[in-house]
């Protein structure tokens, strides 16, 4: 990893968790985005220090925001759908329900949208109908 690393956000969407991490040269602009490890944006030179980064994960539009703070240092923040990623994460623990187990030697993550009634296994929809008795 770089020293320029000055930023990590991890989020938690049915299909997976991600790791997001953002690396920011404050002398030559860099700019770097890596999403699980893989890099998805490099900027090796810019001329503009402060601004905005968009990427997508799946149909979610994330945004990183760089600003000035005091002095030579700067603040960085995440969008995710257009909420802080504090209300992104609070929203996502109060619409999402998951559970992580083994069987056997497989591990499996199944994870419930309250909202919508999707169930995802291990990062895929599944194509359930889900039938109330009363």
């Amino acid at each position: 990893m770089s020293d320029d690393l000055v930023a990590k956000w991890n989020i938690s969407l049915p299909d997976g968790k991600y790791k997001i991490e953002f690396e920011h040269g404050t002398t030559s602009g860099r700019r770097v985005i890596r999403v699980n490890d893989k890099e998805i944006f490099r900027e090796n030179w810019m001329f503009k220090l402060v601004g905005t980064e968009t990427f997508l994960i799946g149909k979610h539009k994330c945004v990183i925001t760089i600003e000035s703070a005091s002095g030579f240092s700067y603040e960085y923040s995440l969008n995710v759908d257009g909420k802080s990623y504090e209300k992104f994460c609070e929203n996502q623990s109060k619409i999402q329900q998951a559970w992580v187990f083994n069987v056997g030697d497989e591990a499996y993550r199944v994870v419930l949208e309250k909202n919508t009634n999707d169930i995802w296994v291990n990062g895929k929809r599944l194509d359930v109908e889900v039938k109330l008795f009363f």
